[in-house]
């Protein structure tokens, strides 16, 4: 992988022989670009009823623009007695980089994460087959995210459907401790003094019970608790973005972030399955 230093930040060169992906959506990156509130790409939200099959409703939010074509698509669940709201400063920072993405409330906020696993599938087949932004996605390019036991109902979803193209779980809780059926490329982001889902006991044995030809990453966040995804955190939406972009949409121009990765006073620790 080749790479070189831009003003902005880091950003990929493709060798000439290298056909770019067809799903490349936006410009190649920079530090610049995914450390800031927005991404490139303008949107707009709908909200989703409580009365829906399958999940509890939420709030969908898409770029306004289907210029480059299609997007792929990201469901996302908050945890145990927490609602969508809590995690709602995500969905439009992603939508913004291109995805359409849909932020969930559960059936019960009392729901276990086995539950949220198959709630986030039904967000994303309500997206993909009935939701008004439907023609907007490739349902070939789909991804589940969550925290706490919606991270870990995130894993529940990524095991039982292998044909998602990526997880992303933070502060996952499961009771579950062995992922070695998941084959879909995951990144688990852990906060260093959770006390909760603690990462010796819940994010690190999930990381190293997933196999690596799987490919997945480790993100510790420094002196970070339980919480960290419910505000803003810019490492976690950077490592995020970079993750979906390079897996959903098979980005290449996103190897240098995910390759040898993050560091700095915000990151305790960073593992990968390096090289792609």
């Amino acid at each position: 992988m080749a790479a070189v230093l831009a003003a902005g930040g880091v950003v990929a060169t493709s060798p000439a022989a290298q056909a770019a992906s067809p799903y490349e959506r936006g410009p190649a990156p920079t530090n610049a670009i995914l450390e800031a509130g927005r991404g490139p790409f303008a949107i707009s939200s709908t909200n989703v009823s409580s009365l829906v099959i399958g999940f509890g409703g939420g709030v969908i939010y898409y770029p306004t623009t289907t210029s480059e074509g299609t997007f792929g698509a990201v469901a996302i669940s908050p945890g145990y007695t927490a609602s969508w709201s809590s995690l709602d400063w995500l969905g439009p920072r992603i939508a913004s980089h291109g995805f359409v993405v849909i932020g969930i409330d559960t059936n019960s906020r009392f729901d276990q994460p086995a539950s949220r696993g198959r709630q986030l599938l039904a967000a994303l087949d309500y997206l993909t087959e009935r939701s008004s932004v439907r023609g907007r996605i490739d349902a070939d390019r789909l991804a589940v995210a969550g925290h706490s036991m919606g991270g870990g109902g995130s894993l529940e979803a990524a095991e039982s459907r292998p044909s998602l193209q990526a997880a992303v779980p933070l502060a996952p809780w499961n009771l579950s401790k062995n992922w070695s059926d998941v084959r879909v490329p995951t990144l688990i982001v852990g906060g260093e003094y959770d006390t909760v889902a603690s990462v010796s006991s819940h994010s690190e044995p999930f990381y190293n019970s997933i196999p690596a030809s799987a490919e997945k990453a480790y993100l510790e966040l420094n002196a970070e608790g339980h919480f960290f995804p419910n505000s803003v955190n810019t490492p976690t939406a950077k490592q995020m973005v970079a993750w979906l972009k390079r897996f959903v949409d098979d980005d290449t121009r996103y190897d240098p972030f995910l390759c040898p990765g993050p560091s700095g006073l915000a990151i305790e620790e960073y593992r990968n399955t390096c090289p792609h």
